[in-house]
């Protein structure tokens, strides 16, 4: 017996590279429809492009799956209920969050800003908060 995720709706945030991928692939594989969410940026958080959500999406729709992209900043109210309202637009429900969203500052927790650690706990836990509060 093989899980599915028939008829599902699944977010993923940061879901253009890396373990948000590998998440996303694996529930359109199993028959998800598939919002991938990547705000585009290096593991800093900085920059941004829509690219890395739609090569995703593009392999998604290319193995016979549906997938939207979307490059919701996570710590962005606004733009989170916009990938939502989107979601229900296109498909009506959401069945599946996965927070996976994350970024990287380098430096030891004795050596790092006030402003760098607020960044990294907005988009690994305060992300998440808003995401699921939106959906």
């Amino acid at each position: 017996m093989s899980i599915r995720f028939d008829d599902r709706v699944a977010i993923v945030t940061g879901a253009g590279a890396g373990l948000g991928r590998a998440h996303a692939l694996a529930l359109a594989a199993r028959g998800a429809r598939v919002v991938v969410n990547d705000f585009g940026g290096d593991v800093h958080g900085t920059g941004g492009s829509s690219e890395p959500a739609q090569r995703v999406v593009d392999e998604i729709v290319a193995a016979g799956g549906q997938a939207l992209a979307h490059g919701a900043d996570v710590c962005n109210a606004a733009q989170v209920a916009d990938m939502v309202a989107r979601t229900m637009e296109r498909w009506g429900r959401i069945d599946i969050l996965v927070n996976n969203a994350g970024i990287l500052r380098d430096a030891s927790f004795a050596k790092a800003t006030l402003a760098d650690f607020h960044k990294v706990l907005d988009v690994h836990l305060f992300g998440s908060a808003v995401c699921s509060h939106a959906v």
